[in-house]
């Protein structure tokens, strides 16, 4: 996984594209957020923010 990241972060710096960082960050955190709850009490008021 910090491999990906190296990678990317690598890419982003040579190429000098780091406007792709704040869409990987909102991509993880809300990947993480579905993950979290995928099986709690609280996905029923997840959904209602989206």
């Amino acid at each position: 996984m910090f491999e990906l990241l190296k990678d990317l972060w690598g890419f982003m710096k040579q190429r000098k594209k780091f406007w792709l960082a704040p869409i990987l960050i909102i991509m993880l955190l809300l990947g993480g957020l579905i993950v979290l709850t995928q099986g709690s009490a609280v996905a029923p008021f997840i959904y209602t923010l989206f």
